[in-house]
């Protein structure tokens, strides 16, 4: 674990603060001089350094003092210092489960009604971000027990706007227009798809996130809910078409570099590089925002590769949906500082400091959009603020052996052979046996 004791601000974190207006008379902050704040969280190398100056927004407004640890092993240490009673006043959580774990012990604080109706009135989607961040606590009673701060985005298509162009085709605003155009490049004697499901010891995850965005362009998010917690069954018919939905993408020679059966042994890693070749080996490639770092040297997005949100069925009305993860700041050593840091999240100013470094988007609706550090940012950012429903990784919040473990492999078995039916099964057969 690495501790770095942050007492006051420096100078680049007043011109930060100063810049972006973070202070205590402009923002109604209360005086915390004298006060210490204590951090932990996930982030590290440059997402520590972007939070700081977050943190640095927050003791110039505030003038207390921010000490910020963070840990690649936070989910076992945050158990650990819970337990033995050294818990920090607020802890980051990347995976909503965990919180609500420390919630049903009673090592949660409530935030309030007030942050739970700021993200209703403020955050897009923000009954899902609610709904994401409230738990039972050690009585059944469900409350809001985290603020969320800093969203991923995962439904996303990628694409060469140059193969696009000179092919003549369109970007498509609908899954049945983004069907129909698979089926008019292989008609046009091209490939539509990379998909690749390799990952190491995880090899299977990418084909649960295709599995989640299509359960959300196919169901209600309430039913999306029942299935991540098991209350609908894995094998539940709904699920076994969402899994066939997949395989009419993965499992059609015609519609996947390298054909179907290349899907599970191809490497997550490499599977875009098809977008990339000349003649290009495929058209589209569904993967969440980080893929870029995967591209080949050089690639500059929004020209030589762009993207897309991955779209929903029009004859179903299920609005946008979005399907991402985040992270959610949760009060694990109440104090007077750790409820203030809670309420100064909530302000446009405090994610705008993060929105212009890198790595960070909002669905806050009252950010200036501008703040982002380049269109990337700005065009994910448009589509989380534009979703009609947001949800976690489904995978994630699953049980362990589960969400990384028969579903990951069930995926793979599927795209090999087995039909979704029998996949399915074998997964709500895992599950019951855990119970």
């Amino acid at each position: 674990m690495h501790t770095k004791l942050l007492a006051g601000a420096s100078a680049l974190a007043l011109l930060m603060a100063s810049v972006s207006g973070v202070s205590a008379a402009s923002n109604g902050m209360p005086d915390l001089s004298g006060q210490n704040l204590t951090i932990f969280g996930p982030w590290l190398t440059v997402d520590q350094e972007n939070f700081q100056k977050v943190i640095d927004g927050f003791v110039e407004a505030t003038g207390a003092s921010v000490e910020y640890a963070g840990s690649d092993s936070f989910e076992q240490q945050i158990v650990i210092d819970v337990s033995a009673g050294s818990a920090p006043n607020i802890a980051v959580f990347p995976q909503p489960g965990l919180a609500a774990d420390l919630a049903a012990r009673g090592s949660l604080t409530p935030i309030g009604d007030d942050v739970k109706n700021y993200v209703i009135e403020n955050y897009a989607a923000g009954q899902s971000w609610v709904d994401l961040s409230s738990y039972p606590d050690e009585n059944g009673d469900t409350k809001m027990f985290a603020m969320p701060f800093k969203a991923d985005v995962k439904s996303l298509v990628w694409y060469s706007p140059d193969n696009f162009a000179d092919a003549g085709y369109e970007v498509p605003g609908t899954m049945e227009e983004l069907i129909a155009l698979s089926e008019q490049i292989v008609a046009d004697g091209g490939t539509p798809w990379c998909i690749g499901l390799g990952s190491g010891g995880a090899t299977g995850w990418p084909a649960t996130d295709w599995v989640e965005d299509i359960m959300l362009r196919t169901q209600p998010p309430e039913v999306y809910d029942q299935w991540v917690t098991n209350e609908m069954p894995f094998n539940d018919p709904r699920v076994v078409a969402a899994i066939e939905t997949f395989g009419m993408f993965a499992r059609n020679d015609d519609w996947v570099d390298g054909g179907a059966a290349a899907v599970g042994s191809t490497d997550f890693r490499d599977s875009p590089k098809g977008l990339f070749a000349v003649p290009p080996k495929c058209y589209m490639h569904r993967q969440a925002s980080f893929i870029p770092a995967f591209f080949p040297e050089g690639t500059e997005l929004g020209t030589d590769a762009d993207f897309f949100y991955f779209p929903a069925y029009a004859e179903k009305d299920l609005g946008r949906p979005v399907l991402g993860g985040g992270t959610l700041f949760a009060i694990t050593n109440d104090s007077e500082a750790a409820q203030a840091f809670v309420r100064y999240l909530q302000k446009p100013e405090a994610q705008e400091i993060w929105m212009g470094l890198a790595g960070f988007l909002t669905p806050h609706t009252g950010v200036d959009t501008s703040k982002y550090a380049n269109d990337t940012l700005r065009k994910l950012g448009a589509i989380l603020a534009n979703a009609t429903t947001f949800r976690f990784d489904g995978s994630d919040l699953m049980p362990g052996a589960i969400g990384a473990g028969s579903f990951w492999t069930g995926m793979v078995d599927y795209t090999s052979g087995k039909s979704a039916q029998e996949v399915a099964d074998e997964i709500q057969a895992s599950w019951d046996a855990i119970k």
